[in-house]
Parts: C-alpha cells; sequence; structure tokens
C-alpha cells in the first residue's frame, strides 16, 4: 500500500456532521483545485452511506459548478428522493463557501438476474506487463514529454497508467481521437462494493477529457487552454476486483463551442465490461 493510496481511501471515509451531511477533505498535495473523481468519489460515498446494504449504485449523473478549494472541507448534503421497491435514488450536493461546487444523482439496485451480454474489449491491445510505467517513460523520453505532463507523471498518486499509444505524450502530431490506457491502483482495495465503486468512479474521470484534445495535436495542460470537466455519467455494469489492470477504452465524437465530448469503457483484464463512462468539458482556448 503506497501512502497517495493510503490517503485516497482515508479521504472517501467521510465523517457524519448530521442526518444526511457529510464531510470530506482533500489530499494534501499542492493542486489548485479538488480533482473532480475525488468529488464524485466522496458525492457517491455520501449517497451510499443512506443506501440500503443490499442495494449497489447502478448509475450516477454528475454536474460541476465551481472548482474546489484544496485546503477547505467539502460538505456533502445528501437528499433522500425516493425508496422504492426496486430501485433507490439519491441526490448530492457538494458544498464549499456556502455555493455548490457539484451535484450529483446516483441510483441504486439489489442484483438481479435478467437477460445478459457485454461488447467484447478491443482486440491487439498490448498487455500492460510489456509496458513503460510513466516514471519509466518519464526517464526514457525526457524533455521530449510536455512540461504539463511531466509534472502530473512526476506526482505521487494513488492511480498508476501505462498509456498504450505515446505520440500524443511526445508529439503535436494530430491524432485520432482515441485511445486505450492501462490503468490500477498503486494498493489494494478493500472486498467491499461500495468502496471499490467509489475508487472506480476516482479513477474514471483521469486521462479522459484530454482525449477529446488528440484530433488537434493539444493537450489539456497546454498554457493556452482553460481544460475542467463539466459533466460526469457512469454506469456500473459488473462487480469486479479492482486488483489488476484495467483497460480504459476512450473515444471522442466530437469537439465543439469549447467543449469537448468523450465516452469510456472500464474492461477489467479478462475482457469482463466492468462500467462505462461519458464526460463533456471545457476546452477552451485562451486569448
Amino acid at each position: 500500500m503506497t501512502a497517495a493510496m493510503d490517503e485516497l481511501l482515508d479521504i472517501l471515509d467521510l465523517e457524519q456532521l448530521e442526518h444526511n451531511l457529510y464531510r470530506g477533505r482533500s489530499p494534501k498535495v499542492d493542486w489548485q483545485r479538488v480533482f473532480g473523481g475525488q468529488t464524485i468519489a466522496q458525492a457517491l460515498v455520501a449517497a451510499q452511506r443512506t443506501v440500503e446494504p443490499e442495494r449497489h449504485v447502478h448509475s450516477l449523473h454528475g454536474y460541476f459548478m465551481r472548482p474546489g478549494d484544496t485546503k477547505l472541507p467539502i460538505v456533502y448534503e445528501v437528499d433522500r428522493i425516493r425508496d422504492g421497491g426496486s430501485f433507490t435514488t439519491r441526490r448530492v450536493v457538494a458544498i464549499q463557501h456556502g455555493q455548490a461546487i457539484f451535484s450529483l444523482e446516483a441510483s441504486f439496485q439489489q442484483d438481479e438476474i435478467g437477460l445478459e451480454h457485454q461488447m467484447p474489449m478491443p482486440r491487439d491491445v498490448p498487455a500492460p506487463d510489456t509496458l513503460l510505467s510513466q516514471r519509466e517513460l518519464l526517464g526514457k523520453f525526457g524533455e521530449a514529454v510536455p512540461e504539463g505532463i511531466r509534472r502530473y507523471w512526476d506526482r505521487d498518486r494513488p492511480i498508476e497508467m501505462k498509456p498504450v499509444m505515446l505520440k500524443h505524450y511526445t508529439s503535436r502530431e494530430k491524432l485520432d481521437p482515441q485511445q486505450n490506457i492501462w490503468i490500477r491502483t498503486t494498493g489494494p482495495v478493500p472486498e467491499n462494493r461500495a468502496i471499490q465503486a467509489a475508487v472506480l468512479a476516482y479513477l474514471s474521470d483521469m486521462t479522459l477529457l484530454d482525449t477529446s484534445t488528440f484530433a488537434h495535436g493539444r493537450a489539456i495542460f497546454d498554457r493556452d487552454i482553460q481544460a475542467a470537466s463539466l459533466d460526469h455519467a457512469m454506469w456500473f455494469h459488473r462487480s469486479h476486483s479492482l486488483d489488476d489492470w484495467i483497460l480504459y477504452n476512450q473515444d471522442s465524437p466530437s469537439t465543439q463551442g469549447s467543449r469537448g465530448f468523450t465516452r469510456g469503457s472500464l474492461f477489467a483484464r479478462d475482457g469482463t465490461l466492468i462500467a462505462s463512462v461519458a464526460q463533456e468539458g471545457l476546452i477552451r482556448l485562451k486569448r
């Protein structure tokens, strides 16, 4: 267990302030704003705390409204919208400085048996064991990696990633707006479906928005780009252990109006489709 992974699990253990009211904190790192995946995951945890344990999240939809302040706690207020015979619905508002910074709606369901199929995992993707880690990529390519990406890769984080395609990170070549990235936690995740779902939500916000810049030979770390997540949707298909590498398959069908739209599928190494993701983000050229 790395220190960063230990801290991630710690910040997901929210403090209960009152009925339907929870408080979370940010890790002690020098970030300009709260990482969106953290807010999604903490809001999901707050919702889970008000749901019967035999019901599990199957979808969530969130909107980012203001950047979060890493130096202050975040208060999560849960609205118990509905407790139905089959589904439970919750709305969560994340609050800082007396203002909403993020809102989330999540739906929960008890496991049921029914029709089942899934799209297959992409073929011919190199195995993660054959790819370089981000630290190894820095050592190999050095100054060829843009400064913003170098700083991001060099941080101690609870998530490790191995990109399959390196051209985006070492050149300004215009590329098809799609990518495959192997991703995993840097330590074990407890065998608890609620915690696993929260960690999966956390990592689902990584690299997704950047894919929408591929077609333009740009990156979200460019100094003349203002980038931020606007919304985030996620569907949890199958429970699966997070102890091994997960393939994050992404594509960006459209960028327009200073917004980039990206879709993602999260596959276990054995090909199981764990979850699907969709996100639109701000991709604004600074003048």
